[in-house]
Protein backbone atom coordinates (compact mmCIF):
# COMPACT_ATOMS: atom_id res chain seq x y z
CA UNK A 1 0.00 0.00 0.00
CA UNK A 2 1.48 3.31 -1.40
CA UNK A 3 1.94 6.02 1.71
CA UNK A 4 -0.68 7.81 0.32
CA UNK A 5 -3.40 4.43 0.79
CA UNK A 6 -3.73 4.25 -2.74
CA UNK A 7 -2.56 0.83 -2.85
CA UNK A 8 0.04 1.76 -5.90
CA UNK A 9 3.13 0.99 -6.12
CA UNK A 10 4.54 4.25 -7.15
CA UNK A 11 8.42 2.86 -7.53
CA UNK A 12 7.37 0.25 -10.01
CA UNK A 13 5.20 3.05 -12.21
CA UNK A 14 8.04 5.17 -12.23
CA UNK A 15 10.58 2.38 -13.82
CA UNK A 16 7.57 1.65 -16.28
CA UNK A 17 5.83 -1.51 -14.24
CA UNK A 18 3.11 -2.20 -13.73
CA UNK A 19 1.65 -0.41 -10.01
CA UNK A 20 1.71 -3.50 -7.85
CA UNK A 21 4.91 -5.86 -6.50
CA UNK A 22 2.82 -8.99 -7.50
CA UNK A 23 0.31 -7.68 -9.87
CA UNK A 24 -2.25 -10.99 -11.23
CA UNK A 25 -4.26 -10.66 -14.34
CA UNK A 26 -7.61 -12.30 -15.31
CA UNK A 27 -8.50 -12.54 -18.90
CA UNK A 28 -11.13 -14.38 -20.60
CA UNK A 29 -9.15 -15.98 -23.49
CA UNK A 30 -5.94 -17.37 -23.72
CA UNK A 31 -5.47 -14.75 -27.10
CA UNK A 32 -5.66 -12.03 -24.86
CA UNK A 33 -3.07 -13.90 -22.43
CA UNK A 34 -0.49 -14.07 -24.54
CA UNK A 35 -1.34 -10.23 -25.76
CA UNK A 36 -0.33 -8.89 -22.40
CA UNK A 37 2.18 -11.66 -20.98
CA UNK A 38 4.82 -9.88 -23.65
CA UNK A 39 4.16 -7.01 -21.78
CA UNK A 40 3.94 -8.03 -18.05
CA UNK A 41 5.74 -11.57 -18.58
CA UNK A 42 6.33 -11.46 -14.17
CA UNK A 43 2.63 -11.01 -13.85
CA UNK A 44 0.34 -14.14 -12.47
CA UNK A 45 -2.23 -15.19 -15.07
CA UNK A 46 -5.60 -16.98 -15.21
CA UNK A 47 -7.66 -17.45 -17.67
CA UNK A 48 -11.85 -17.57 -17.79
CA UNK A 49 -12.53 -19.20 -21.10
CA UNK A 50 -15.58 -16.69 -20.48
CA UNK A 51 -17.75 -18.70 -17.65
CA UNK A 52 -18.38 -17.88 -14.08
CA UNK A 53 -16.47 -20.78 -12.79
CA UNK A 54 -13.78 -20.12 -14.90
CA UNK A 55 -13.49 -16.70 -13.69
CA UNK A 56 -14.30 -17.69 -9.82
CA UNK A 57 -11.83 -20.11 -10.38
CA UNK A 58 -8.97 -17.55 -12.23
CA UNK A 59 -9.03 -15.51 -9.29
CA UNK A 60 -8.90 -17.67 -6.60
CA UNK A 61 -6.09 -19.07 -7.27
CA UNK A 62 -4.39 -15.67 -7.99
CA UNK A 63 -5.56 -14.70 -4.76
CA UNK A 64 -4.29 -17.73 -2.87
CA UNK A 65 -0.68 -17.41 -4.46
CA UNK A 66 -0.31 -13.56 -2.87
CA UNK A 67 -1.00 -10.93 -5.53
CA UNK A 68 -1.41 -7.54 -4.11
CA UNK A 69 -3.09 -6.03 -6.91
CA UNK A 70 -5.62 -8.09 -10.01
CA UNK A 71 -6.09 -6.23 -12.94
CA UNK A 72 -9.00 -7.34 -14.94
CA UNK A 73 -7.98 -7.30 -18.99
CA UNK A 74 -9.09 -8.07 -22.54
CA UNK A 75 -11.86 -7.18 -25.11
CA UNK A 76 -15.19 -5.74 -23.73
CA UNK A 77 -18.75 -5.97 -25.38
CA UNK A 78 -19.76 -2.04 -26.41
CA UNK A 79 -22.83 -0.41 -24.63
CA UNK A 80 -22.23 2.88 -25.52
CA UNK A 81 -23.56 3.61 -29.33
CA UNK A 82 -20.84 6.16 -29.65
CA UNK A 83 -17.93 3.90 -28.62
CA UNK A 84 -15.96 2.42 -31.63
CA UNK A 85 -13.92 -0.90 -31.80
CA UNK A 86 -10.86 -0.10 -30.15
CA UNK A 87 -12.19 2.46 -27.77
CA UNK A 88 -10.07 1.81 -24.34
CA UNK A 89 -12.49 1.37 -21.20
CA UNK A 90 -10.81 2.17 -17.74
CA UNK A 91 -13.89 2.00 -15.80
CA UNK A 92 -13.98 3.76 -12.07
CA UNK A 93 -16.99 1.28 -10.97
CA UNK A 94 -17.92 -2.18 -12.36
CA UNK A 95 -21.98 -2.92 -11.61
CA UNK A 96 -22.25 -6.62 -10.98
CA UNK A 97 -25.68 -7.99 -11.91
CA UNK A 98 -27.71 -7.54 -8.62
CA UNK A 99 -27.15 -3.18 -9.36
CA UNK A 100 -23.66 -2.92 -6.64
CA UNK A 101 -20.94 -0.47 -8.22
CA UNK A 102 -17.60 -1.73 -6.84
CA UNK A 103 -14.73 0.88 -6.94
CA UNK A 104 -11.58 0.64 -8.58
CA UNK A 105 -8.48 0.99 -7.31
CA UNK A 106 -7.93 5.19 -7.28
CA UNK A 107 -3.91 4.33 -7.85
CA UNK A 108 -4.31 1.78 -10.91
CA UNK A 109 -7.24 4.21 -12.27
CA UNK A 110 -4.47 6.96 -12.57
CA UNK A 111 -1.52 4.82 -13.49
CA UNK A 112 -3.82 3.65 -16.45
CA UNK A 113 -4.95 6.96 -17.59
CA UNK A 114 -7.95 7.98 -15.81
CA UNK A 115 -9.52 11.43 -16.92
CA UNK A 116 -7.18 11.62 -19.95
CA UNK A 117 -9.44 12.71 -22.93
CA UNK A 118 -8.32 8.92 -25.05
CA UNK A 119 -9.61 6.69 -21.93
CA UNK A 120 -13.46 5.91 -21.31
CA UNK A 121 -13.80 5.81 -17.56
CA UNK A 122 -17.65 5.36 -17.89
CA UNK A 123 -18.69 2.28 -15.37
CA UNK A 124 -17.94 -1.68 -17.06
CA UNK A 125 -21.53 -3.75 -16.70
CA UNK A 126 -20.92 -7.55 -15.58
CA UNK A 127 -22.43 -10.49 -17.18
CA UNK A 128 -22.46 -14.15 -16.34
CA UNK A 129 -23.54 -14.64 -19.91
CA UNK A 130 -22.76 -13.76 -23.31
CA UNK A 131 -24.94 -10.68 -24.55
CA UNK A 132 -25.64 -11.42 -28.39
CA UNK A 133 -27.68 -9.51 -29.77
CA UNK A 134 -27.83 -5.49 -30.31
CA UNK A 135 -31.29 -4.86 -28.72
CA UNK A 136 -29.80 -6.87 -25.51
CA UNK A 137 -26.70 -4.76 -25.61
CA UNK A 138 -29.65 -1.22 -25.91
CA UNK A 139 -31.58 -2.65 -23.03
CA UNK A 140 -28.28 -2.82 -21.34
CA UNK A 141 -27.03 0.44 -22.13
CA UNK A 142 -30.74 1.74 -21.26
CA UNK A 143 -30.89 0.04 -17.80
CA UNK A 144 -27.25 0.84 -16.51
CA UNK A 145 -25.73 3.29 -18.36
CA UNK A 146 -21.93 1.68 -18.62
CA UNK A 147 -19.48 1.98 -21.70
CA UNK A 148 -19.21 -1.85 -21.89
CA UNK A 149 -19.89 -5.30 -20.72
CA UNK A 150 -17.14 -8.22 -20.10
CA UNK A 151 -17.36 -12.09 -18.13
CA UNK A 152 -14.41 -11.44 -15.74
CA UNK A 153 -14.63 -7.87 -14.54
CA UNK A 154 -17.19 -8.16 -11.44
CA UNK A 155 -16.11 -11.75 -10.04
CA UNK A 156 -12.27 -9.85 -9.99
CA UNK A 157 -14.05 -6.68 -8.65
CA UNK A 158 -16.50 -8.59 -5.97
CA UNK A 159 -13.19 -11.26 -4.91
CA UNK A 160 -11.01 -8.40 -4.57
CA UNK A 161 -13.33 -6.19 -2.51
CA UNK A 162 -13.84 -9.38 -0.02
CA UNK A 163 -10.07 -9.85 0.33
CA UNK A 164 -9.36 -6.22 0.86
CA UNK A 165 -6.99 -6.54 -2.38
CA UNK A 166 -7.02 -3.33 -5.26
CA UNK A 167 -8.58 -3.87 -8.65
CA UNK A 168 -8.75 -2.24 -11.82
CA UNK A 169 -9.99 -3.24 -15.51
CA UNK A 170 -8.52 -2.42 -18.77
CA UNK A 171 -10.71 -3.27 -21.66
CA UNK A 172 -10.78 -2.41 -25.28
CA UNK A 173 -13.98 -2.50 -27.22
CA UNK A 174 -14.58 -5.34 -29.48
CA UNK A 175 -18.20 -5.82 -31.16
CA UNK A 176 -19.66 -2.14 -31.09
CA UNK A 177 -23.13 -1.85 -29.11
CA UNK A 178 -24.91 -2.00 -33.13
CA UNK A 179 -23.25 -5.51 -34.10
CA UNK A 180 -25.01 -8.37 -32.96
CA UNK A 181 -22.25 -11.59 -32.91
CA UNK A 182 -22.90 -14.21 -35.24
CA UNK A 183 -23.51 -18.05 -33.82
CA UNK A 184 -19.89 -18.87 -34.57
CA UNK A 185 -18.69 -16.30 -32.58
CA UNK A 186 -20.57 -17.56 -29.52
CA UNK A 187 -19.84 -20.83 -29.80
CA UNK A 188 -15.99 -20.45 -31.15
CA UNK A 189 -14.45 -20.13 -27.14
CA UNK A 190 -13.29 -23.09 -25.32
CA UNK A 191 -13.41 -23.91 -21.34
CA UNK A 192 -9.85 -23.44 -21.52
CA UNK A 193 -9.79 -20.17 -23.36
CA UNK A 194 -8.73 -21.05 -26.63
CA UNK A 195 -10.47 -20.76 -29.75
CA UNK A 196 -11.54 -23.78 -31.43
CA UNK A 197 -11.40 -23.68 -35.28
CA UNK A 198 -13.46 -26.85 -35.44
CA UNK A 199 -16.45 -25.47 -33.52
CA UNK A 200 -16.42 -22.07 -35.98
CA UNK A 201 -16.09 -24.24 -39.00
CA UNK A 202 -19.00 -26.83 -37.98
CA UNK A 203 -20.99 -23.29 -37.18
CA UNK A 204 -20.61 -22.14 -41.07
CA UNK A 205 -21.24 -25.11 -42.84
CA UNK A 206 -24.58 -24.88 -41.20
CA UNK A 207 -25.37 -21.48 -41.42
CA UNK A 208 -22.79 -19.97 -43.77
CA UNK A 209 -25.07 -16.76 -44.24
CA UNK A 210 -22.93 -15.29 -41.42
CA UNK A 211 -20.01 -14.67 -42.60
CA UNK A 212 -20.03 -11.06 -43.35
CA UNK A 213 -20.93 -10.65 -39.99
CA UNK A 214 -17.86 -13.08 -38.96
CA UNK A 215 -15.18 -11.42 -40.95
CA UNK A 216 -16.70 -7.97 -39.36
CA UNK A 217 -16.43 -9.17 -36.13
CA UNK A 218 -12.56 -10.45 -37.03
CA UNK A 219 -11.90 -6.74 -38.33
CA UNK A 220 -13.18 -5.13 -35.29
CA UNK A 221 -11.09 -7.60 -33.30
CA UNK A 222 -7.93 -6.92 -35.13
CA UNK A 223 -8.72 -3.42 -34.36
CA UNK A 224 -9.47 -3.83 -30.84
CA UNK A 225 -5.97 -5.95 -30.38
CA UNK A 226 -4.26 -3.06 -32.34
CA UNK A 227 -5.37 -0.34 -29.85
CA UNK A 228 -4.20 -2.73 -26.78
CA UNK A 229 -0.85 -3.31 -27.60
CA UNK A 230 -0.20 0.35 -28.57
CA UNK A 231 -1.55 1.36 -25.32
CA UNK A 232 -0.04 -1.47 -23.24
CA UNK A 233 3.33 -0.47 -24.77
CA UNK A 234 2.49 3.38 -23.92
CA UNK A 235 1.88 2.58 -20.08
CA UNK A 236 4.26 -0.50 -19.71
CA UNK A 237 7.58 2.23 -20.97
CA UNK A 238 6.58 4.52 -18.52
CA UNK A 239 5.26 6.43 -21.65
CA UNK A 240 1.90 8.48 -21.70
Amino acid sequence: MAPDGSGMAHDASARGGMPAARPGIVVGMEAEARLIRAFAPDAAIGVSGATRAGAEAAVATLLQSGVDAILSFGLAAGLDPALRPGAVLVPRHVVLPDGRRLAADPGWLAWLGDGRPDIVSTDLLHSDDVVVTAGRKGACFRRTGCAGLDMESGIVADACVRAGVPFAVLRVVCDPASRSLPPAAVLALGPDGGIGIGRILASVLRRPSQIPALVALGRDAGQARSRAIAFLRGRLSGNP
